[in-house]
């Protein structure tokens, strides 16, 4: 099976859409290893408006829990400002 992990905090945005909180779901295993989602406040993904490869792996994140992740926390999504120069 194949199996992509993102950081945390990082490749969010590209593949999720730019929200104000994500879904994290943390390996046990790896440190600084995530699978993060876009979600509201309350946790809850807009999984129709995920990709098909980004849904595969929410679904997988769901299914490991115990077994290779921690379970899900919501962060808010901190956006870094830019510097116009």
């Amino acid at each position: 099976m194949h199996q992509q992990h993102l950081s945390a905090f990082g490749a969010v945005a590209a593949q999720t859409g730019s929200a104000s909180f994500v879904l994290v779901f943390r390996s046990l295993f790896q440190r600084g290893r995530a699978f993060a989602f876009a979600c509201d406040p309350h946790g809850l993904v807009d999984m129709d408006g995920m990709s098909e490869r980004a849904r595969n792996n929410y679904l997988y994140a769901r299914a490991m829990i115990g077994r290779e992740l921690h379970y899900p926390s919501v962060q808010r999504q901190v956006e870094q400002d830019r510097d116009p120069a």
